[in-house]
């Protein structure tokens, strides 16, 4: 019996220990290697603290997967899901939490998160499908049930808990360990390549949902899918931004980049808008000592008013000079014989 015990005991260590030197490569040598010659080059130093490399490295995730999921939300008008998932998310950590306050374990917060906002989406979905409630009365219901599962989790706690989830309610640079920050870097990469493999699928049943189901797309399927998606991008989100303010990178960055036209490049504009607000707002944050979710998203609004401001001047620009054309070619009809 000991003979046979002993590989499936070491079976998982082997595994653990693999991922441990995986995870090593990839954060320690070449995103730690890059990021400290770069602060080399630069002189900022605060690049070669391996606490603030975790957390650029989240921000940059955040920022891919945001406007990677939140491109075909907002064109779905079905932004507020994201709003949703975050407080059914909330409910997870408030679990997670609660369970190691109680039988003394050490469930990681953020697992408990991910299951709890992927059975909130499928919940929204089923609400829509079988319960004929609107999608509006759905997300209401669930966004309110859920938080208030989680104020009970904390309550019931006796409040032991509710220093422990003020990370998690509007975000901090201290909750985004080693193990969170690689697990975020497996779920970007998972994003990626789901939405990547049914690209085609979602866009369709996203612009024209009737001619996806009569093209004999199974609408229904690709839109839990982008439902459970979201909830994997809310809880990766979760870590920096908080469940207060994570909805922010599903839209602001999208709403971003809304002059930019086809809707490949609009997703790459809002990639793009999404780094900018997400590297500077987590070096702000350090920065001032303030929070890196607020801090995240008023800079992700700034670029948002400078953006669309800046396309409404150059739109005004244009007719006044086609106006002004118009004049010049009237003037010049008139003093023609």
């Amino acid at each position: 019996m000991t003979g046979v015990a002993a590989p499936a005991v070491a079976a998982p260590l082997v595994a653990a220990g693999a991922v441990d030197r995986a995870l090593g490569v990839v954060l320690d040598d070449v995103w730690g290697g890059l990021l400290d010659a770069l602060a080399g080059a630069t002189g900022v130093g605060v690049l070669a603290s391996p606490f603030m490399q975790r957390a650029y490295l989240a921000a940059v995730c955040v920022a891919v997967v945001g406007p990677l999921v939140g491109s075909f939300l907002v064109h779905r008008e079905s932004a507020m899901i994201g709003d949703t998932l975050a407080h059914a998310a909330f409910a997870g950590v408030a679990a997670g939490l609660f369970v190691n306050s109680v039988f003394a374990t050490s469930v990681p917060p953020l697992a408990t998160a991910l299951v709890v906002a992927a059975l909130a989406a499928l919940v929204v979905q089923t609400l829509v499908d079988y319960a004929s409630a609107s999608r509006d009365t759905s997300l209401a219901m669930v966004l309110t049930g859920s938080f208030a599962v989680g104020s009970v989790l904390i309550t019931a706690a006796d409040g032991g808990i509710a220093v422990g989830i003020d990370a998690y309610l509007f975000g901090s640079l201290a909750t985004v360990s080693r193990a969170d920050a690689g697990l975020l870097l497996a779920l970007t990469v998972g994003v990626g390549l789901v939405v990547g493999a049914a690209y085609r699928p979602l866009v369709y049943v996203t612009f024209d949902e009737v001619g996806a189901r009569a093209a004999g797309v199974d609408a229904a399927r690709y839109t839990r899918l982008l439902a459970v998606l979201t909830a994997v991008v809310v809880v990766g989100a979760m870590q920096i931004m908080g469940v207060v303010l994570v909805a922010a990178m599903l839209v602001i960055p999208v709403a971003t980049a809304g002059p930019v036209t086809g809707f490949k490049r609009a997703m790459g504009a809002g990639v793009a808008a999404g780094l900018v607000a997400t590297v500077a707002g987590v070096s702000l944050s350090y920065w001032f000592g303030v929070a890196a979710g607020g801090t995240i998203v008023l800079v992700a609004l700034a670029g948002y008013v400078a953006v669309t401001g800046t396309a409404r001047a150059r739109r005004r620009l244009a007719v006044r000079r086609d106006a002004a054309s118009a004049g010049v070619a009237a003037d010049g009809g008139d003093d023609e014989p």
